[in-house]
């Protein structure tokens, strides 16, 4: 415990104190939100079956989200910042139950908690924003993690679903009735889409408006070829059976090359990862063999310095090389 920097333990448990208060903040806000949402669909249930006429919206109203809405007095703010209009959207993307009070309220808990530890260990404000900042990116990075896994999920069971789709058309079913096959047939996630489309026309909204909503929520290019060709066929005819089929070979197809281009750039990522490891294993060894000359980094303020922005020069290193290997096909 000696070799630590000092306020080390204090930080730590601040930072622990901090992140155990988030975390019981977020889930009562989620538990009463939820509460909330209930009774405000109830309630809204309630003038559909009475037919009061002040109610007359009210089924209408049943198809519009109410997790953005969670909190009145952050409305104003996310209709003026422009970054925050689209939160609920992402999250939505990323099948996660957090509404938006939630998810800002994880990045701020975030934030203080690192931005804290640092300040308590390096007594260095710069470094405590930076720290800060990092930290309030986590829940987005994670999000964002969340919708990618599930998207690479969705288009590897795409090419099936559409295969379904196009066998059950060429059997004479109706292309509501295919999709409630597709529905009821296909994984996650591409049955709970496929089954919100199939839901929503089966309420009364238009064909055209729950396949947009689809390509919107699934931003895959596939998905925007299959939507934009289903589209047009309701509008001049064709063989949509036909169409399916050779949208579901390009889908493969391209399946093929990518999994080409990750071979080709499999010694690229490597060593992305073994540049971004090898100095904190070579830190971490240092640190063992000879604990006196690595405790010079943080006991000194220039050490600190140094820590700080090799941790930054890390990081974009990685991001750099992470961009240099990934190709889109």
């Amino acid at each position: 415990m000696d070799r630590l920097p000092p306020n080390a333990m204090l930080a730590i448990l601040v930072f622990a104190a901090v992140a155990c208060a988030v975390v019981v903040l977020s889930i009562v806000w989620e538990w009463w939100g939820d509460r909330r949402r209930q009774r405000d669909l109830a309630r809204r249930l309630s003038g559909v079956e009475t037919g009061d006429g002040e109610r007359k919206d009210a089924f209408g109203d049943l198809f519009k989200e109410a997790k953005s809405a969670d909190i009145k007095w952050l409305q104003p703010v996310v209709a003026r910042v422009p970054q925050t209009r689209d939160l609920q959207h992402l999250l939505d993307q990323a099948d996660m139950s957090w509404r938006v009070g939630t998810f800002l309220m994880m990045t701020f808990g975030a934030a203080i908690a690192f931005g804290l530890m640092a300040l308590l260990i390096t007594n260095n404000p710069l470094v405590a924003i930076a720290t800060a900042a990092f930290g309030a990116s986590l829940p987005h990075i994670y999000v964002r993690r969340r919708k990618t896994k599930r998207l690479r999920a969705f288009e590897e069971c795409f090419p099936e679903a559409i295969d379904l789709l196009g066998r059950a058309i060429r059997a004479g079913h109706a292309f509501s009735t295919g999709l409630q096959m597709v529905a009821d047939e296909s994984p996650e996630p591409v049955c709970g889409e496929f089954r919100r489309v199939f839901e929503e026309q089966k309420f009364g909204l238009s064909i055209d408006d729950s396949l947009l909503a689809l390509a919107d929520r699934i931003e895959l290019v596939d998905m925007r070829i299959f939507v934009t060709a289903v589209l047009i066929q309701r509008e001049v005819g064709g063989n949509l059976a036909e169409i399916l089929d050779k949208i579901s070979y390009t889908i493969r197809e391209r399946f093929t090359i990518e999994r080409q281009v990750r071979v080709y750039t499999a010694q690229g990522r490597f060593t992305g990862y073994l540049l971004g490891a090898l100095p904190i294993a070579v830190g971490f060894l240092i640190f063992l063999l000879n604990g006196e000359y690595m405790t010079v980094l943080w006991e000194r303020e220039i050490g600190r310095m140094l820590i700080s922005v090799a941790a930054v020069l890390q990081v974009i290193g990685f991001f750099v090389i992470r961009k240099i290997i990934n190709i889109d096909v």
